[in-house]
């Protein structure tokens, strides 16, 4: 037999307490509102108590705060008054492990691209048109969204309808458009990760995040680096920088991943080889 649905925890009565408030007098409706007014009067709130909680932000709580401080950071100061300057440490050090030659580095970011389940495919300057016109017709894209200097002549082959991006394109808008075709800043090979920093062959951020299929185009092998340390000097950190290693996912605690949480649940990496 189950036992009822009975509230527990510190604020459930227990029956010897039901039983002593079932025999205690009623409280008139009347009384029970004027002890609550009576109880709750116009008044500002009371200031916290406590050491250093002084209500007002310039109180004397942030002037003791504000105090220790500069005790503190004066004491750090003496104490090193007298050391010797920090020498600059060397940066000598390998950039990259990777040999110094154009094909092998393309060949580590191919391999390393499709390990983080991106489609990756290459083509040369003759091919990427018909290349991306059969990868849109495959994925049966209705529209392609384009960025403003996306190179005219890569879907002058391409069926679906070309949406130009603007500033008024919402994200429901951007939800509606079954792909998206970018260039990019870098390749980085070692981790095989391709980095947008909103160039005009790019966009904004948001119409490689909201369509549910990205193809990026990397030129090669002059946006293909071997390694983040060759990466970062040619990067502008002012730059609003995406860094992207295969279609969205994540996974719970179990491992059990899941693609396109948060962004295309679809990667195709076009590698162009350059004449």
């Amino acid at each position: 037999m189950s036992e009822p649905n009975t509230p527990k925890g510190p604020s459930a009565p227990g029956p010897t307490h039901r039983a002593a408030a079932a025999d205690a007098p009623a409280v008139p409706r009347d009384a029970s509102h004027a002890h609550r007014d009576a109880a709750a009067p116009d008044a500002p709130p009371a200031p916290r108590e406590g050491p250093g909680r002084d209500a007002s932000p310039a109180g004397p709580g942030r002037a003791a705060s504000t105090a220790a401080r500069d005790r503190i950071l004066a004491r750090i100061r003496a104490a090193v008054a007298d050391a010797p300057p920090v020498p600059e440490p060397s940066r000598a050090y390998a950039v990259t492990h990777t040999p110094d030659d154009p094909d092998a580095v393309l060949d580590l970011l191919h391999e390393n691209l499709a390990d983080y389940r991106a489609v990756v495919h290459r083509t040369t300057e003759d091919g990427i048109a018909p290349l991306l016109a059969r990868l849109l017709a495959e994925r049966g894209a209705a529209s392609v969204l384009v960025p403003p200097r996306l190179p005219p002549h890569w879907l002058s082959a391409a069926a679906p309808a070309l949406v130009h991006d603007r500033a008024a394109l919402t994200a429901a808008d951007l939800d509606r458009i079954g792909s998206v075709v970018t260039g990019c800043a870098l390749a980085v090979a070692e981790t095989g990760t391709i980095v947008l920093d909103g160039g005009p062959d790019q966009g904004r951020r948001r119409i490689t995040l909201i369509p549910d299929h990205h193809i990026c185009v990397v030129r090669a092998p002059s946006q293909v680096v071997a390694s983040l340390p060759q990466a970062m000097p040619r990067l502008d950190p002012a730059r609003p920088l995406t860094w992207i290693s295969g279609p969205s996912a994540t996974s719970d605690i179990e491992l059990d991943r899941v693609e396109g949480v948060h962004g295309p649940r679809t990667l195709e990496v076009v590698l162009l080889a350059e004449s």
